[in-house]
């Protein structure tokens, strides 16, 4: 989907057909800090509110999400040209996550009472989390829903309020999400989650707004231009940028279970997704069956608008040629076509293609494609498939398919998520805290980092009582207490 440039407007369009959706106003650098500043004067009552309160009032939201299903998901369709079935996908997930942060918001950011330690025995200490203040979010279009709806949900259940400065290419979804929290919790005040419509420097400008932090989900490049600009204020970052997923496929696999997992995690959403499976490192003695079975599965998998496609447009134009470049690189290095080629790219759609043997230092191995690619390598030993799944400056999720050793492959690689005999499992797990290493971003979102990432801790000691002369803080220690701490180190921490 592409955004037609007027003065202070933006307009959507539908990506499969090109057809005008609607036109937003474009908030320029005084209306989003007047909207922060609103988010601000909420944020008093909001972080005010006990953990029972927040939870009420999101799961409030929920209902009402379900209730607007059929029109969310048309929404999220018609902006994106993802299947219906994807994007009732998509608000499933968003919902088990806005579920799991508000009931558990209270047991992850209660007071928690921590030990003091033999010379400190007249303190009692305990570490307490307080929320930021105001969050700003900035999310992509692929998942307009349920990725950032990782930060917005956790956020809000931790306190703070939410400032979203949704994907140009998917304001009305932004705009739908803000407005039913505000429809599901009429009592309460403005500013506790609202949007700001924009391109890039609408972005800019809410990085730049005094926000307290802000979470960003997109390009590695784009990200780090908003942590540079955040420098300026010291305001801290939650960035979760792109990947170059790896899957390793075992002698041991379940080979029709792996090839039909890495099929969809290859074209799902034309492969516009970060944790998208774009390497497959197999070993040899499966190698040719492996294909057999994925060529297969894939030679049924065709895009397009209609009920039977499996997966819809390339959203962005743009990516297009991205993907052309991939094709003819990985083909210009050595790489040979199993399915498909550059005849499957059918502007605004691409078919699935498959590429067997691609040098490692081509662009469809090294960088990010975002599209339905796959590259399929041969390896040798179980080693060499880890070496090289981790030689990438990328490391977000990542798949090992074997029967006896997953768990023991997958602690080997450098990802901030696996997933075991299947393609991007621990997305859907509330519970289990999601986020890349290198060029793949800072921070986590989801489980209980989710929630502490929208929270500062805050110690508290206290002296229960004081004792005369042996006083550590104090002037008045005496000369004897120093003697009888002399003893106490040597004893405590001297026979090592």
């Amino acid at each position: 989907m592409t955004a037609s440039v007027q003065p202070e407007l933006l307009t959507s369009f539908d990506p499969a057909t090109g057809k005008a959706l609607t036109t937003y106003r474009v908030d320029d650098e005084d209306a989003v800090r007047a909207a922060v500043a609103t988010a601000r004067a909420a944020a008093a009552m909001w972080s005010e509110l006990s953990f029972a309160a927040r939870r009420k009032h999101l799961l409030r939201w929920s209902s009402l999400l379900v209730a607007k299903s059929a029109e969310l998901c048309d929404l999220i369709h018609i902006e994106t040209g993802k299947p219906r079935g994807d994007a009732f996908l998509e608000l499933l997930l968003a919902l088990e996550h806005t579920a799991w942060a508000a009931k558990n918001a209270a047991r992850v950011l209660r007071p928690r009472s921590v030990r003091t330690g033999a010379l400190m025995a007249n303190f009692s200490a305990a570490v307490e989390q307080r929320p930021l203040g105001v969050v700003g979010v900035i999310g992509p279009w692929n998942y307009p829903l349920y990725t950032p709806n990782g930060s917005i949900a956790y956020a809000l259940a931790a306190g703070n309020t939410v400032v979203f400065k949704p994907s140009e290419h998917t304001t009305g979804v932004g705009n739908l999400l803000a407005a039913t929290f505000a429809q599901a919790n009429p009592e309460l005040p403005e500013g506790i989650f609202t949007t700001v419509n924009g391109y890039g420097a609408t972005g800019a400008a809410l990085v730049a707004s005094g926000v307290d932090k802000i979470a960003f989900t997109g390009s590695t490049a784009t990200g780090k231009r908003i942590m540079a600009a955040a420098a300026d204020t010291l305001t801290p970052v939650l960035l979760e940028c792109g990947g170059k997923d790896a899957v390793i496929i075992a002698a041991d696999a379940d080979l029709p279970a792996a090839a039909d997992a890495v099929a969809f995690g290859a074209t799902s959403n034309s492969g516009q997704t970060c944790i998208g499976v774009e390497r497959v490192y197999v070993l040899r003695p499966v190698a040719e069956q492996f294909l057999a079975e994925l060529t297969a599965v894939l030679a049924d998998v065709r895009p397009g608008i209609g009920a039977a496609a499996a997966y819809g447009p390339m959203t962005l134009p743009g990516q297009l040629a991205v993907v052309r470049r991939h094709v003819e690189d990985a083909l210009a290095h050595g790489g040979t076509l199993v399915l498909g080629g550059p005849e499957s790219i059918k502007p605004p759609y691409v078919e699935p293609v498959v590429l067997v043997d691609v040098d490692e230092s081509s662009a469809a191995v090294c960088e990010e494609t975002f599209g339905p690619i796959i590259t399929v390598r041969t390896v040798d030993s179980i080693d060499e498939a880890v070496r090289l799944a981790n030689n990438s400056g990328y490391g977000l999720g990542s798949a090992v398919f074997s029967r006896r050793h997953g768990r023991a492959i997958a602690r080997r690689l450098r990802v901030g998520a696996t997933s075991v005999n299947s393609v991007a499992g621990f997305a859907a797990i509330p519970a289990l805290p999601f986020g890349g290493v290198g060029d793949s971003g800072i921070g986590r979102i989801h489980g209980d980092a989710g929630l502490l990432e929208f929270s500062r801790a805050h110690s508290i000691a206290v002296q229960r009582f004081s004792l005369p002369g042996a006083e550590l803080l104090s002037y008045r220690r005496s000369e004897r207490t120093l003697r009888l701490l002399s003893t106490v180190v040597r004893l405590v921490h001297g026979r090592r």
